[in-house]
């Protein structure tokens, strides 16, 4: 067996997609991030009631949640956390059956704008998950609603200056490129766009330019380390009560990256990639570990 290898102590420990939630573990689950050596999180928002948003005030609502979790983990634990923000694609499925498409589109464009002006404002740092539903829509005016509102979010990460987070079907060789081509058309750079929630490894040279943020499974990450950035690796974590762990836990990024040291210590500074090189050609700043900040 291995004796572990220490990752370098200047080394951000980066999770790129999570979601916590008050009515889950929230700060809770932060707390067991830093203890397995992680120091900064990407949160993104999620609808924490029990319908999705029906008027601009609740995602403004929703919004002060996120960026009130975020002030808690940073002054309670001193993990570094950057707001994701924007109306969920799917909201629009679920209000359209309420509200009706027509009112349904009008609110997720007052949410796509509300979450710009927090970017602005530098509340957050990029706008998502924006797209499309992960499933078939089989109504064709909600479909194209729905694809008409994907450029509209494209439009607007590109007048806010920052990256646009996908969320959509899993993505072909042909669907990287289609997607390039969309950001292209509206005039955002497809180094801009991410891909969340990528579930096999795509090599660069059928990603169209697209960074990847990659499920922290440790297939995917062996698969993934040879390649140069962008991309990332995030768990999705829900914090859902009836889904524990799931998608992946909390702790998986930094009990990865220890894994790397412990079993491909050759590897080691491949770790700057996803956590510090993807980072700054993505965002245009790179997190860093002060001296004594989280590291167990």
């Amino acid at each position: 067996m291995r004796a572990d290898q220490p990752l370098p102590p200047d080394l951000p420990i980066v999770d790129h997609h999570c979601h916590l939630a008050p009515s889950g573990e929230g700060v809770a689950a932060a707390r067991r991030f830093r203890e397995a050596g992680g120091t900064h999180l990407f949160l993104a928002t999620q609808n924490y009631e029990p319908r999705a948003p029906r008027t601009v005030d609740d995602y403004r609502r929703q919004f002060e949640t996120t960026a009130q979790l975020a002030h808690r983990i940073e002054s309670e634990l001193g993990v570094g956390v950057y707001c994701v923000l924007a109306p969920y694609p799917v909201d629009l499925v679920h209000a359209a059956a309420s509200i009706g498409l027509a009112a349904a589109a009008s609110l997720q464009e007052e949410a796509l704008d509300l979450a710009v002006a927090w970017i602005r404002d530098r509340r957050a740092v990029a706008l998502g998950e924006v797209g499309r539903p992960h499933f078939p829509v089989e109504d064709p005016a909600l479909r194209a609603e729905s694809e008409r509102l994907f450029d509209a979010a494209f439009a607007r990460a590109r007048d806010a200056d920052c990256p646009a987070i996908v969320h959509c079907e899993d993505l072909t060789e042909e669907g990287y490129r289609s997607l390039a081509d969309r950001a292209r058309r509206q005039g955002l750079r497809p180094e801009r766009v991410v891909k969340h929630y990528a579930r096999a490894r795509v090599p660069p040279a059928r990603a169209s330019e697209i960074p990847r943020s990659y499920l922290a499974k440790r297939e995917v990450v062996i698969d993934a380390l040879p390649d140069d950035g962008p991309w990332f690796w995030e768990t999705d974590f829900l914090d859902d009560s009836r889904r524990p762990g799931a998608v992946l836990d909390l702790e998986t990024v930094p009990r990865r990256a220890r894994w790397i040291a412990s079993h491909r210590p050759e590897s080691i500074e491949r770790l700057r990639i996803p956590f510090e090189e993807s980072i700054r050609r993505t965002y245009g700043w790179v997190p860093t570990v002060p001296p004594g900040g989280p590291r167990p």
